[in-house]
């Protein structure tokens, strides 16, 4: 297995797995995966990585900013989806070392993630590489209708933003 840099011609794979997590109901509030182009837009274009075995991609992970506000440049936060063939093998916990690597190259301090509660997978996740809980937003959306809370995790480096 292999973590590199996504690519556009990826995308197939990628919203693949995407739809999986969408189809678990507790992985984002969305309900379809968005178009390449959409997706493109949303996300950071150096925090996008895959693990890819021979040339099945297995996951992925990716940055979004969290404002357009200047004084939060350097908080991102995580999208790590894990294909339904592939979660329990430690793919996730790859890409997410990989991508807590390149959000400080790229000058992140802060990564955050809201994840539903019963996603106790992605949470595991979370507090294996370092994410501490912050607290848990009540109702802060619906999905098919039934309102959901969203736990926020957050993850500080110990190398950038520290002066």
């Amino acid at each position: 297995m292999v973590i590199r840099n996504m690519q556009a011609s990826d995308w197939e794979q990628v919203s693949q797995i995407y739809s999986e997590g969408i189809a678990t109901g507790f992985a984002t509030f969305e309900t379809n995966a968005p178009s390449y182009e959409s997706w493109d837009s949303a996300h950071i274009s150096s925090c996008r990585i895959v693990a890819e075995e021979g040339n099945t991609i297995l996951g992925w992970a990716a940055l979004s900013p969290v404002s357009s506000r200047c004084v939060y440049g350097g908080v991102g936060e995580v999208s790590v989806y894990i294909g339904a063939s592939s979660r329990g093998k430690g793919v996730g916990k790859l890409l997410m070392d990989q991508l807590i690597t390149e959000s400080e190259n790229a000058g992140f301090w802060t990564i955050q993630s809201g994840i539903f509660p019963e996603n106790k997978a992605s949470i595991k996740l979370h507090e294996k590489v370092g994410f501490r809980y912050i607290g848990k937003r009540e109702r802060v959306g619906k999905i098919h209708g039934v309102w959901k809370d969203n736990l926020l995790f957050e993850r500080r480096s110990n190398n950038v933003g520290i002066d």
